[in-house]
């Protein structure tokens, strides 16, 4: 029996094929599906390879919405840039619900770092202030890329500031992102400089404690914090989560994996509800997000799988349509 050839992508025809407008529209699609119960999603499968201090994340999803299987599987080895390897190497694959038949593999790196800033796109445009016009980064790397992407996207962005405690990666990222967001980027010295007169505040560092102190924080902020995914880390003063407006990717994860949150709950500083508001509720009109100008809103992500499968489908789409990619072999049985 013939099959339809399998569709490759690379990160380059990721890039190319899932601009960050359709990221947003993507994700805007995934939480509401989430929220209402139509994807059928496993928390996200550990298996550690203690002999080569790495460890393998398996992520599958079936959205009844859609029709369509994904799974996505992350590798993450420390110790790959001395053999000259990525530490985190990503493959997603795409599957037609309705036949069982397999659709595309398209590079995973590309395609969540695409995701994840393209959520707090999301948040930033559903939980900012009106009018927010200034951006505050911390974190100067892939993901801290699109997390300015996303905000520009979806905020009136005029200016925008990050902070690295390495000079040399942030005049990087200062250099990349300004003519390519055609935004003023500036370095910033210290946190508390970052952080003033900021509008939406996004966090995206391997750091184990806050990267900011509370009373640095301005009045109506609005933050994004896509960090910290395991219950020892921690990018967000537990002050800032007891008194902002929390609204969460996905409850059963955040409970399992958002330290942010983990850490003040078991402090009993604040209570599960805290944070039970989950992005789709926002989305479906259920949770009418931001209530003051005054008020901190936060946005905790930890990735869920039901947004790789959203990204990838208009990943798919769009390459279609634009001829991108490779086919591979037809197989035959």
């Amino acid at each position: 029996m013939n099959t339809e050839p399998i569709l490759y992508l690379s990160a380059a025809d990721v890039r190319r094929a899932l601009p960050m407008t359709d990221a947003i529209a993507a994700m805007r699609e995934a939480f509401a599906q989430l929220s209402n119960g139509q994807a059928a999603m496993p928390l996200r499968q550990h298996l550690p390879a203690p002999d080569e201090q790495g460890a393998a994340l398996v992520m599958p999803c079936h959205s009844t919405a859609q029709r369509m299987f994904s799974l996505k599987i992350v590798t993450v080895f420390p110790g790959n840039p001395r053999r000259g390897l990525p530490t985190i190497q990503s493959l997603v694959i795409l599957t037609d619900g309705t036949t069982g038949a397999h659709l595309a593999v398209m590079d995973g790196a590309s395609l969540t770092a695409i995701r994840t800033g393209a959520a707090s796109g999301l948040a930033s445009e559903l939980l900012a202030r009106p009018g927010a016009s200034a951006a505050a980064v911390f974190g100067a790397g892939v993901q801290a890329r699109t997390q300015l992407e996303a905000a520009c996207c979806a905020c009136n962005i005029r200016r925008a500031r990050v902070y690295d405690p390495d000079p040399a990666a942030t005049d990087r990222f200062a250099a990349e992102m300004a003519p390519r967001l055609g935004v003023p980027v500036e370095r910033a010295d210290t946190p508390a400089r970052n952080l003033e007169d900021a509008d939406v505040i996004c966090t995206a560092t391997s750091s184990s404690t806050p990267v900011f102190a509370d009373n640095e924080l301005p009045p109506g902020a609005h933050i994004n914090a896509v960090g910290a995914y395991r219950p020892d880390m921690a990018e967000i003063p537990a002050a800032v989560v007891c008194r902002a407006l929390v609204v969460v990717d996905h409850l059963a994860s955040a409970l399992e994996e958002a330290g942010d949150l983990l850490q003040p709950l078991r402090r009993r500083l604040i209570r599960e509800s805290h944070f039970a508001t989950e992005l789709g509720d926002v989305v479906l009109g259920r949770s009418p997000g931001r209530r003051r100008d005054d008020e901190i809103t936060l946005f905790k992500s930890v990735g869920v799988a039901i947004q790789d499968l959203c990204a990838a489908a208009r990943a798919l789409d769009n390459a279609r349509r634009l001829g991108l990619g490779k086919l591979l072999t037809e197989m035959t049985s």
